[in-house]
This record gives structure tokens, sequence and C-alpha cells, in this order.
């Protein structure tokens, strides 16, 4: 894989100041300023769409489709301090945290749509503010790090998630974060190297210079111990994200003309990151579980004392973990045997393959009745769909991204593809469970990476010409201009406003949407 990531060019042959200008690649852009004030503006900007009107819609007072599980969870959680306790209701299927942190807007305005809602509203303007700065690390371009961020701001999935009291919008920012922290441990180990090749002991040993303790890649191990304790989605991410992480190691050696590197890489950095990537994750995720333990009537909590299970050989673990080791297997049965029946579909269920182009949405709520649009009988319903304008060009995205990370060798496609399919390649694994749109949530930022990286191909340099730039700049304004017109479109339905049922079929441009 690491060979993938940068061309196997001769580094061995270069001078040293050459080595390490190639470590070091393009610099950052220098408008510092301007970058963060694109950043906040834009932030803010989404930070508007996200929490205007976040109360609407609800079930009568009551939350709509799946946040009357994690909503009425969460508030179990508030009331007994952290665990649930509701024996007699089997569906407490998922690690703690993004339960504990929706009580949390729940502590803070009740138990209403507000409440449940407030926390994944403010994880969605978290991840347009990571997109935008990933972006402008990527491309070195504060104007494609500002187009990326509007084209998450703009991103129908990304909005109605952050809208609504379910978990995944939790596992795409903690995913998120975890890949922006990889990106600057990558920076951050490449200028440790350059200034190894500059003072000339870069390659003293055949394997290179010890890097140091790196607070990013330990970062990035935080970051994945949240995503798995939002979900166990989250043990992926750190199967794709270490192989990434071992991959810009063995890179970084390879430029710094390190005479082994993959010896290199595996002596000096992998046992440092199985600690930081595998290690600090379990240990944050069984932390996660703190009021579980500290209970005495957390669902499940003494379930080897209540069954009278032999310990055997695992008499050794202490009975709390063997509870938790018990109760996962039992929720491990139960996402196996979630499966379609036969006989009976959901009817927005949807299978991974049409996950990249959004061609099976998700109805969230659906109410008809009344004359407050202008028409005799109004509709409003909110229904998770990807912006088309972006979803649409998913393939072309992949397979553009393949053919630079394969071909050209262009680390920046291959590691926005590997976020992307960490997110995506998984749920293939068991086609017969039963899926929904809303899992590909964690693939929506990679997805706007990628087309800001293109973009960024199309734009052109300003080397090329006032001409070329030029043309390239109107392609991409017209683009940009497309996605926020497709997104205010789309507006009625992913906010629950009252249309007519004309309106309303008019939104529903492939008959899979309906």
């Amino acid at each position: 894989m690491t060979a993938l990531l940068t061309r196997p060019d001769r580094a061995d042959l270069r001078p040293p100041t050459d080595r390490a200008a190639t470590l070091l690649g393009r610099p950052m852009p220098d408008d510092r300023l301007r970058g963060w004030v694109v950043t906040i503006v834009l932030t803010l900007v989404a930070a508007v769409t996200r929490f205007q009107n976040l109360g609407v819609p609800t079930d009568k007072g009551t939350p709509v489709f799946d946040e009357k599980y994690y909503a009425v969870q969460a508030w179990q959680m508030l009331r007994n301090g952290g665990f649930e306790d509701n024996a007699g209701y089997e569906v407490i299927v998922h690690p703690p945290l993004a339960k504990q942190i929706i009580a949390l807007g729940e502590w803070m305005f009740g138990f209403n749509g507000w409440g449940w809602r407030f926390s994944a509203a403010v994880a969605g303007t978290i991840i347009v503010l990571l997109t935008i700065r990933i972006a402008r690390r990527l491309t070195r371009s504060t104007l494609l790090g500002g187009i990326a961020g509007i084209l998450v701001i703009c991103d129908g999935v990304l909005f109605m998630q952050a809208r609504i009291g379910m978990l995944d919008i939790f596992i795409a920012l903690f995913a998120l974060a975890a890949f922006a922290c990889l990106l600057c441990d990558r920076d951050q180990v490449r200028q440790r190297l350059a200034v190894a090749v500059a003072e000339g002991w870069a390659d003293e040993s055949p394997w290179g210079p010890r890097l140091g303790f790196r607070w990013w890649r330990f970062a990035a191990g935080v970051c994945l111990g949240l995503t798995f304790a939002v979900k166990w989605s989250g043990l992926y991410y750190m199967a794709f994200f270490g192989l990434l992480c071992v991959g810009f190691d063995v890179a970084a050696r390879r430029a710094a003309g390190v005479p082994r590197p993959w010896i290199g890489a595996l002596r000096r950095d992998v046992l440092p990151a199985l600690w930081a990537i595998v290690a600090i994750p379990a240990l944050l995720y069984l932390a996660s579980w703190w009021a579980w333990f500290a209970s005495e009537s957390g669902t499940d909590r003494h379930y080897v004392e209540m069954e009278g299970i032999d310990p055997g050989f695992w008499g050794w673990v202490p009975a709390a973990l063997r509870s938790l080791g018990d109760y996962s297997l039992n929720v491990l049965h139960f996402h196996e045997s979630l499966v379609t029946p036969k006989n009976d579909p959901h009817p927005w269920e949807s299978k991974p393959w049409t996950w990249p182009m959004g061609l099976r949405p998700m109805l969230y709520s659906y109410e008809s009745g009344g004359g407050t649009c202008g028409s005799g009988d109004c509709i409003q319903a909110t229904m998770l769909i990807g912006t088309p304008a972006t979803w649409w060009l998913s393939l072309p995205m992949l397979g553009w991204g393949l053919w630079r990370w394969l071909f050209r060798f262009d680390w920046r496609y291959a590691a926005v593809l590997v976020g992307y399919f960490a997110g995506y390649l998984p749920w293939f694994t068991n086609i017969d469970r039963q899926m929904y749109f809303f899992y590909a949530t964690p693939m929506a930022p990679f997805l706007a990476l990628g087309l800001a990286l293109g973009l960024g191909q199309i734009l052109g340099s300003a080397r090329r010409g006032f001409e070329r730039r030029g043309t390239g700049l109107l392609v991409v304004a017209l683009y940009v201009g497309l996605v926020v017109a497709n997104f205010a479109w789309l507006w009625p339905i992913l906010n629950g406003d009252p249309i007519s049922n004309a309106r309303w079929q008019a939104e529903l441009w492939l008959p899979s949407w309906r």
C-alpha cells in the first residue's frame, strides 16, 4: 500500500537538501489569518443552518424515527447518572458514549426536540470546521478549503443527521477528527525527518532515526477510541487508519533516504502505533462504560452472576468485565441476526451498493393535512437524502481518485479514499443484514474532500496562465453554485417545512426516492 502513497523514485540518489524538500512538500499557504476567517465564517453559516428551527419536527412532541430509541435512552442516562436501566427494553445495542453526549443536550434544554438534537447539531457544525481545515491541509489552498466547507454545509446527509438525535453524526465527527490528526502527524513526522536529513544523521541507521513521541498520533488514537465508544463500526476505522499511518511512515522514511524503510517503520513506528491506535481506543472504549460499571441496575450489569455462568478459564477476570463480555456477545448476536425478512422487508431499507449515489434515501417523518402552505392539503416531511449535485458524482470521484492513487501515486487521494472506504466496504461483509442509508453518514465528509481535490485540479495552478486559470475558476464557481442551488431546492424536505403535494412530488426525483 505504501508504494502507492509516493512515487518510488530513487530518493537515496538525491542530495540531502533535495530530500528535505521532498519530505516537506508544498508549504502551507501563508494566508493563515484569511484561512481562519474563512473557516470561522463558514462554520457560523453551518451553525445557523443546523440550529435554525431545530425542535421541528416531532411526533406530537415525541421523538421521530430512531430518536425514539436514543433520545429515550439518553434521558434514562440523565436520570440514572450515565447508564440505561430498562431491562425490559432490549434494544440497548450500542456503546454508551453518543447517548451520553445526547443526554448533555437534554440536560440543558429538557426532553424536547432541542434537547435531544442539540448535541448532534454541535457535532454537525464541528464537522464543517474540520473539513475546511483538512481540505486546506491536503490542497495547501484556502480557497479549496472554503469550497470543501460549502460542499459539507450543503450536503443533505450531514445536514439532516445534524438535526436528528441519532448516533451516526458522532461516528462521522470522531472519525474525521482522527483523520485530521493523522494528517497533522504525517506533516510533523516529515518535518522531523527533514531536520535529520539536513543535519546528516537520517541514515546513520539502516532503519532511520527514532522520531520521538508523536502527540498527533496519540490524539488520533483518542479520536478513534471515541469513535469505537459510539458504535462498534469504529473498529474498522482503527484498522484502516492504522494501515494508513504505517503507509505514511514508510513513505516518509523512503523519501528521507532510509536504506530499509519498511523494516525501519516496523521497528521504529509500528509498536508505538499499536499502542496509540489500538490500545488507547480499547481503554477509552472500556472507560466509556464507567457509569455502567459503577451501577447496580444497568442492563446486564450482573449478567454472569444472575445466569450462574461458570467462568472456567476466565475466572481470573473480574465479574464486571465478564458481564460486559457476555452482554457484548448478546449484542453481537442481535446485530448478526438483524436480517431482512424475506416476506416483510423494511420499506426504506437499502443496500450498500446504492449508497454512493444515494439511490435509496430514508424517510424520517411524514405528516399531511392542514393548509399553512397555501394549499388545501399540506405535507410536512423530513427525508435523509444526499444532495444529488455531490452524491451523484461519487462514482467519478472514486474512479478518478483510484487512478490518481494507483497510477499517479497521489497520497492525498489515497488518504481520502482510505477514509471513505473505511465507512463503506465493511458493510459488504454481511449483505443479508438490515441496512439503511444513514449508515453512509461518515462517508459524506470524505466525499466532499475527494471532490475538493478534483476541483483543485480543474482550477489549475496560477502558473498555467490567466486563461487556463480563468476557465477553471468559472467551472468550479458554476459547480459550487449548482450545489448550493440543489441544496436550496431540497430545503423543505430536509427541514419539514409545509409544502403542497405538487411540490412534494417535485422533490422526489427518482422512483427509488418514493
